[in-house]
């Protein structure tokens, strides 16, 4: 979910209003040619596509007609501003530029403004803006698909989205109807004698994938650094640290929170992005079981919670195991076992396809009548390539004998490279926050080149990762292994061959009172030095010599009562990913 929205100003009392009219489209020989600049009677306005950005799919010979033919149409069309870029390979977002004019004549009326959306888009974006402000011109906004009206937000914005399942407040989500769609500009106030010039830009996605979708839709919230830096020298644009949580629950699955009379009821989302942001995250993934209705709620809530990125999730919930899906809106059938899904292969298959990443939770959990499909009970072998990460700690699991560490070691010893997270499973997001399990507890902290959806899921991707257990705003684990002038930061490989001396090192901070713990292909090794932390800014290392062979390291910090505080994720030695971790 992306900034830049605020709330409706009005409603949508508007009728609807039927689209009609030509629509504006880009061809040649197999493609229907309208004159560039469309002089519209009545309700119209005068309008041009300056640039169109064809991405969409197209079969190689079309493609080839596609270009030869618009550079005779760019011949004749030279002083028109038509402009076609080359298709390139296929990226899923078709940009155009739609401009034209609204003149003191059409004064308190509604102008609509054409354009085709294709089959197979699956979210509509616009930006609008126009001249002569100055001269106390008023335009409002708003769409039309081609059923009625989609959008009216007045003049409080100057940016509209519509997708599957969220929109922009003031508009409607759901289906993405092909077809003619208008932009409709109210035109409350403009003098008699002004002409005032608008553009507008229109983005249609054909993904729910937020890497992928227009650049103004995934914005970063901050580019660096992370909001708890260890250096106090580092600028705004370089990378930092980033703390988050990456499940729970709302009222759009099984979240609860007491009514104003005190019964539990389903928990409004804005409870739990309040709480987030109490905690002092910077982001945190709302994770309902298989629902993607949670979305439009968060679509609404980025714009005032400015401070804390939402990455749009769910926890897909199976009779066989719990499976996070982060980082798109597509939905993902988790019918198990059922119709086109006949196993959690396909499943992942399906997930990885439409560019989220997953991740196996609370895999030791029980399962059965205690906890429906909570364990990881695949019936077939899974291959374990289509997981990016593990639920190493679910909130208060550990406590319980229950922990996916165990689980984790276990497959990072069989060569899956699989990166440890953390989740507070939280149901309950109006609870104190000291509680086990509240939001943030644990914390997710991922290293990233900017607070984005894209930017923290590829620090998870990458390894770049460790878990606060306690859910801390200030604790910080920083793992290293070098050898000969190379470095590796956790969730990097590195090689040694045999006899090569290594170094591993372990920055912590605020974690006086604890004891680190160094963690080799799943077994504590003990340290030639002391273990104990004293100081509340501390370095640690380790000397270790290569027998050529693969291995892993990470580094743990607990308490004094032997409580984990603190998870890192492993450095890679000799690690040859692409023959190790076989389907099991």
């Amino acid at each position: 979910m992306v900034p830049g929205y605020s709330n409706s100003e009005t409603g949508v009392a508007v009728p609807p209003i039927p689209a009609s009219g030509a629509s504006l489209r880009i061809g040649c020989f197999f493609f229907t040619i309208y004159p560039s600049e469309i002089m519209n009677p009545g309700n119209r306005s005068s309008a041009r596509i300056l640039t169109m950005k064809q991405k969409t799919a197209m079969p190689l010979f079309l493609r080839a007609i596609f270009h030869v033919s618009f550079l005779c149409m760019l011949c004749v069309a030279a002083g028109t501003g038509i402009a076609q870029e080359s298709a390139g390979s296929d990226p899923p977002v078709t940009e155009m530029v739609l401009e034209g004019t609204v003149r003191g004549a059409q004064n308190q009326s509604y102008v609509q403004v054409p354009f085709h959306v294709p089959a197979g888009t699956e979210r509509v974006t616009i930006t609008f803006d126009y001249t002569e402000k100055e001269q106390h011109t008023n335009l409002d906004l708003g769409m039309l698909d081609p059923a009625g009206l989609r959008c009216w937000s007045g003049g409080n914005k100057s940016m509209l989205t519509v997708g599957l399942s969220d929109a922009t407040p003031s508009c409607l989500p759901g289906a993405i109807p092909a077809g003619e769609w208008n932009v409709l500009i109210g035109v409350p106030n403009i003098r008699p004698n002004v002409e005032s010039h608008y553009t507008i830009h229109v983005y249609l996605s054909k993904t729910g994938a937020v890497a992928q979708q227009p650049a103004l839709l995934r914005e970063p919230l901050r580019t660096g650094p992370g909001s708890h830096p260890t250096d106090e020298s580092q600028s705004v644009g370089t990378p930092g640290w980033f703390r988050g949580d990456l499940h729970m629950h709302t009222a759009h699955s099984d979240g609860q929170c007491p009514s104003q009379t005190g019964k539990m009821v389903p928990c409004p989302v804005f409870f739990t992005v309040d709480a987030a942001a109490r905690r002092g995250l910077d982001f945190i993934a709302i994770t309902d079981h298989n629902a993607t209705s949670q979305y439009d709620a968060m679509r609404e809530l980025q714009p005032y919670f400015d401070k804390l990125l939402l990455i749009p999730g769910r926890e897909i919930t199976t009779f066989q195991g719990h499976i996070n899906f982060l980082g798109t809106t597509d939905f993902v059938d988790f019918r198990l076992a059922a119709g086109n899904v006949p196993d959690i292969n396909t499943l992942l298959g399906n997930a990885d396809a439409l560019g989220g990443i997953t991740s196996i939770n609370h895999p030791t959990a029980p399962s059965g009548e205690i906890c429906l499909g909570c364990g990881w009970t695949p019936a077939t072998k899974v291959d374990m390539h289509l997981l990016t990460a593990v639920e190493a700690v679910n909130g208060g699991s550990e406590l319980h004998g229950i922990s996916g560490i165990p689980f984790w070691d276990k497959e990072l010893n069989q060569g899956c490279r699989l990166t440890g997270i953390g989740g507070s499973d939280n149901h309950r997001p109006m609870e104190p926050l000291d509680h086990m399990s509240s939001i943030g507890m644990p914390t997710t902290v991922v290293y990233a080149s900017e607070l984005s959806t894209p930017a923290i899921l590829d620090g998870i991707r990458a390894g770049h990762v460790f878990i606060d257990v306690e859910g801390t705003r200030d604790r910080m684990l920083e793992f290293t292994a070098s050898i000969k002038g190379a470095q590796a930061e956790a969730g990097d490989a590195i090689r040694a061959n045999n006899g090569a001396d290594m170094r591993l090192q372990l920055h912590v901070t605020h974690a006086a009172g604890g004891k680190i713990r160094w963690i080799e292909d799943g077994k504590e090794v003990s340290p030639a030095g002391s273990a104990e932390i004293v100081s509340d800014d501390q370095k640690f290392s380790l000397a270790w010599t290569s027998d050529g062979r693969r291995h892993w390291f990470r580094a743990e910090v607990t308490g004094a009562d032997g409580k984990l505080w603190l998870v890192g994720n492993p450095v890679y030695i000799n690690w040859d990913r692409e023959n190790q971790c076989a389907a099991h």
